[in-house]
């Protein structure tokens, strides 16, 4: 049974659930505002839309009106949710009205409210000639530049989320032992390593900068005329700012797609595994807490099933 007592109100639930997240589950500020934004436009669009302003009295209608809202709803450029933006909304949703069932409020059932479904599910990442293309449009007569490659060769090297990467402060890096550790997803620990090619070019980008602000990567464009360590915070770069940053190179290299930061992350795990590293390895690495996140990179290669294939198969006999 509900405890009567509490509070249904949709503002008060999605506080509730969002300070779940925070100290029980520990997820990372971004992902609670992320989650803040998603459950405000859903509350928000209940109060105006449909004038509900209790979550018992959502019903799975609703769920699919909401639905059909986000399918028509347009981002700030006039263009449609994609159909995996879409999702981000619908999956903070069900995961409050889950955390609420447990809490034994009686709400509606979040299985009621549909995944949209994606056209391209595919994992997108590049070769090694690929990627030195991008690393070699890079003008590292700047610091600008030399930073910039910094950014392509320790996301390659490491796998690193970007979260990950802008978080990073000099004093981490270990550039005799070429690892360091990292705070992932969910406060879990893990080391990472840096190839003798990242090293070379931290220890290049380091020296240029000669300052003692604590961040890898900053902006260059803002430095305060005081070079303290605590003007450093304000000069980090953002997660956005590394997006644009990948995104730039990989038109300037005229890549096929859109490369992101993840698609590096992608690309290094792949190189992993094609050269035949062990999929506990690469689990390890990327601090993936289960094997099956891991294991979407034997769908695009395989040395060993590809050698099986080409020795087996009848289309391989000359």
């Amino acid at each position: 049974m509900s405890d009567k007592s509490r509070s249904s109100a949709l503002e008060d639930l999605v506080d509730e659930y969002l300070e779940y997240l925070t100290i029980e589950r520990q997820v990372s500020p971004y992902t609670v505002r992320n989650y803040r934004l998603y459950l405000t436009t859903f509350i928000d669009w209940l109060k105006k839309q449909i004038h509900v302003a209790r979550m018992e009295m959502v019903t799975p209608k609703m769920l699919k009106q909401y639905r059909l809202y986000l399918a028509n709803r347009k981002n700030e450029r006039g263009e449609f949710l994609a159909p995996v933006t879409q999702g981000y909304y619908v999956i903070a949703i069900r995961s409050m009205l889950r955390y609420l069932v447990r809490q034994d409020y009686e709400v509606v059932s979040p299985e009621r409210l549909e995944l949209p479904k994606g056209k391209d599910h595919s994992i997108k990442f590049m070769d090694f000639d690929s990627i030195s293309r991008m690393m070699e449009a890079v003008d590292v007569s700047t610091i600008y530049g030399l930073r910039d490659r910094v950014i392509m060769e320790v996301l390659f090297s490491t796998g690193l989320r970007v979260s990950e990467l802008v978080s990073l402060n000099k004093v981490t890096l270990n550039l005799e032992t070429r690892e360091f550790g990292v705070v992932g997803k969910g406060k879990k620990i893990r080391v990472v390593f840096l190839s003798s090619r990242a090293c070379h070019w931290i220890e290049r980008y380091l020296k240029e900068r000669n300052d003692h602000y604590a961040p890898v990567f900053i902006q260059h464009s803002r430095k305060p005329a005081i070079d303290e360590v605590r003007e450093g915070a304000r000069l980090r770069l953002t997660t956005r700012s590394v997006q644009r940053i990948i995104a730039k190179y990989g038109r300037l290299a005229h890549l096929p797609f859109s490369v992101t930061p993840h698609v590096l992350r992608h690309s290094f795990a792949t190189d992993l595994i094609s050269h035949g590293a062990g999929l506990r390895e690469v689990q390890e690495m990327l601090g993936h807490k289960n094997i099956a996140t891991t294991q979407i990179y034997t769908h695009v290669t395989n040395p060993q099933l590809r050698r099986v294939h080409e020795k087996f198969h009848s289309g391989s006999e000359e």
